[in-house]
């Protein structure tokens, strides 16, 4: 990997945001300061194999420490800086780093105070601009020494150990990916890629990546620039576009998410200024969805497209109008917006794969796409769908294991065969096509770019009243086809309305958004509740929805998709109760109830009573909501 990074010194490798804009670093550059950090990794101690943990937001020292770990043969360990205490305190007492770098004060005492706890831990830094601590340890020593450690490193060693944010379990297995397998994943990506790619003239590709480096998407995309030699530049969450325009990216590396937002912006700007622009605005998207579609680019084709250039060069501006490819993690861009970009002249790559596939087993490529689908399978792999649907895959990049639990390593596999967990289509050209889940204990992290909570039976929007509250419409509660009487009917009459509430509580809790449920009956003249929610799902969330960094909780909380998404699981639960117990309205806190409040026993179940008389203003106003006209 560091041999990739360090091939040609005068090669610029990275952009580095100054300001407003952005200074360019040579492979050279880059090389002296990863080894600069690796001699300070020796001298503290940090051996061949040990763990470092990174908490960091992606940002050129995240890249900095990670090349140096892989430099002295150790391993990453890398959470986000948004992490909980208690997902932090987990991740370290199962990987039991050497030594750890956490970027500001929250997290720096939960990883400090676990050093007298755990012995293996040797040394925290606070990550910081040029790491001065870590980097004087290491300054009387000589370069050969990184190199020697370096000139050992073997394809099959563990360079990284991942915990993905997921939405199907809060506490999911870390992932341990190899360093071949994150270079031959990388490795065929650029091979799908490159047809686009060499039409630049040499050292003119350059990457902007919007995704986090402490997930397998935006490492996976971060080693494929390094492969491919690509410079590279890093946006912190919610910046992407106001970085973009400086940057002048030929490719653009993100989520699904980004490309919604920048078709909606451009779609609510049409419909502001009036419904005959709104009316032009879709007669140029069916002129480029149908120019991308069409097999021969006649010159009628030809003709339509350009009557509306004008606003397909707005589109590529908003990109830095010099955008020669998209590259989509995760699936999930529709047919339509897929083969609107492309006929805007910015086509869109989707690629799919999950932590256990080093981040990819399928990917379109320049010439050979088909919208909304996630291309063909990946050089070098096999794809096998089970009569269930769900993707098996052999071959190519796969993971090496569990941390710590060899059981589960072995069940991922089916006589060779990765269980991905997902559900796909295979049309008779091979292209894939996402379906969603076939197993909640899939060994497979989130799709980036959505967050996948609501039911697919929830059609309506949520009425959004006030922040955090929201009701669920009486017409969607009691659907033709969607409300079953007569099977709770039976259950209330063999179970008390307490328990059947208690189970309607637990539903709502197995969901990993959803950490506190209080459903209110007695006295009111219809059930309420108050949720509240997960801090990793709902920072999760923050990123993958594209909200700004500075996004307070409580805003995160109350807004309008996140509340779609609670709708959804209140909705699906309503269905297991009669319906004077069905949740007709509820209120989401950012914060979870704790015991220091005095509102969760030691047992961990609330404090009814006590919740109820501090909540009684917020419960009270369920009682008040009204539709808006």
């Amino acid at each position: 990997m560091y041999e990739g990074a360090s091939g040609d010194a005068h090669a610029e490798l990275f952009s580095v945001p100054v300001g407003d804009g952005w200074r360019r670093r040579t492979a050279g550059e880059f090389a002296t300061d990863v080894t600069s950090v690796a001699k300070g990794l020796i001298a503290a101690g940090v051996g061949e194999g040990d763990r470092v943990l990174v908490v960091s937001a992606s940002h050129q020292e995240w890249v900095r420490v990670a090349f140096a770990v892989w430099s002295v043969r150790g391993v990453v360990v890398p959470l986000e800086p948004s992490a909980s205490a208690e997902r932090v305190v987990r991740v370290v007492r199962e990987t039991r780093p050497a030594a750890a770098l956490v970027e500001g004060d929250r997290l720096l005492g939960t990883v400090t105070g676990l050093q007298r706890e755990l012995p293996d831990l040797g040394r925290v830094w606070r990550l910081e601009p040029d790491l001065p601590d870590l980097v004087s340890l290491g300054a009387y020593m000589d370069a050969t020494s990184v190199r020697f450690r370096r000139d050992e490193t073997r394809p099959e060693d563990a360079a990284v150990v991942l915990y993905p944010l997921s939405t199907v379990s809060r506490e999911t297995r870390g992932v341990v990916l190899s360093h071949g397998a994150l270079l031959t994943a990388a490795a065929s990506l650029v091979d799908r890629m490159w047809p686009r790619l060499s039409e630049l003239d040499p050292g003119r590709a350059s990457a902007l990546l919007d995704l986090p480096l402490t997930q397998v998407q935006g490492l996976a995309s971060l080693v494929a620039c390094v492969v491919g030699r690509v410079r590279v530049g890093l946006t912190a969450p919610g910046t992407l576009m106001a970085r973009v325009s400086s940057f002048k990216p030929t490719v653009l590396v993100c989520s699904a998410a980004q490309l919604e937002s920048v078709f909606a912006v451009e779609r609510e700007r049409a419909q502001s200024t009036g419904w005959d622009s709104l009316a032009t605005f879709n007669a140029s998207v069916a002129a480029a969805v149908d120019f991308d579609q069409s097999p021969k680019k006649g010159a009628w084709r030809r003709l339509s497209r350009s009557m509306y250039g004008w606003s397909f060069v707005r589109v590529r501006e908003i990109f830095g109008n010099r955008v020669h490819l998209g590259v989509c993690w995760g699936g999930g861009l529709s047919h339509e917006l897929d083969a609107f970009f492309g006929g805007v002249g910015v086509p869109v790559m989707q690629v799919f794969g999950t932590p256990e596939t080093a981040g990819a087993f399928s990917a379109n490529a320049v010439g050979d796409r088909v919208a909304g689908s996630v291309g063909r399978v990946l050089d070098d792999r096999e794809l096998w769908v089970s009569p269930e649907g769900e993707a098996y895959v052999r071959g190519g990049a796969l993971f090496s294991g569990y941390w710590g639990d060899a059981e589960g390593s072995r069940s991922a596999f089916r006589d060779g065969w990765l269980a991905t967990g997902v559900a796909v289509e295979v049309d008779g050209s091979g292209f894939v096509g996402l379906r969603g889940r076939v197993r909640p204990q899939a060994a497979v992290a989130e799709v980036p770019g959505r967050f996948v909570a609501r039911s697919a039976s929830v059609g309506a929007a949520v009425e959004r009243v006030e922040p955090g509250v929201a009701v669920v419409p009486a017409e969607e509660r009691v659907a033709a086809g969607s409300w079953s009487p007569e099977p709770a009917a039976v259950e209330s009459g063999e179970r008390s309305d307490a328990e059947l509430v208690a189970e309607f509580e637990a539903r709502l809790r197995a969901h990993p958004l959803i950490s506190q449920v209080l459903v209110i009956v007695e006295g009111r003249p219809f059930a309420s509740a108050l949720v509240t929610l997960v801090r990793d799902q709902l920072e999760y969330w923050r990123l993958v929805n594209g909200r700004p960094l500075s996004m307070a909780p409580e805003e995160i909380a109350g807004d309008r998709d996140l509340l779609r998404e609670v709708q959804g699981l209140v909705y699906e639960a309503n269905r297991s109760v009669p319906r004077h117990l069905a949740v007709r309205s509820f209120h989401v806190l950012a914060e979870e109830f704790t015991s220091q409040s005095g509102l969760v026993q030691p047992s961990g179940e609330l404090r009814r009573e006590a919740v109820l008389r501090a909540f009684a203003e917020e419960i009270d106003g369920l009682y008040r909501v009204r539709r808006e006209p």
